[in-house]
């Protein structure tokens, strides 16, 4: 928002996108997944031919997270 007001996405704007998922406490959850949290960024490029995902080569699945957690690099 400038001056209060909404404005349209323009080519060079850069945003990100951080969808989340955070467990809280509760009678139907189970007590190891209390207090957890998890979310995946995303930085995107507003380009004149459409939206361009900078961070599209960033790991995401679970399975591709822990090989790199505990890799060597």
């Amino acid at each position: 928002r400038v001056d209060n007001q909404w404005r349209k996405l323009e080519a060079g704007m850069v945003l990100t996108v951080e969808p989340g998922l955070y467990v809280r406490p509760g009678d139907d959850v189970p007590r190891r997944w209390w207090n957890t949290g998890i979310r995946i960024e995303d930085d995107v490029w507003v380009s004149k031919n459409g939206p361009r995902v900078l961070s599209d080569d960033a790991p995401k699945r679970p399975d591709d997270i822990e090989r790199l957690m505990n890799s060597d690099a």
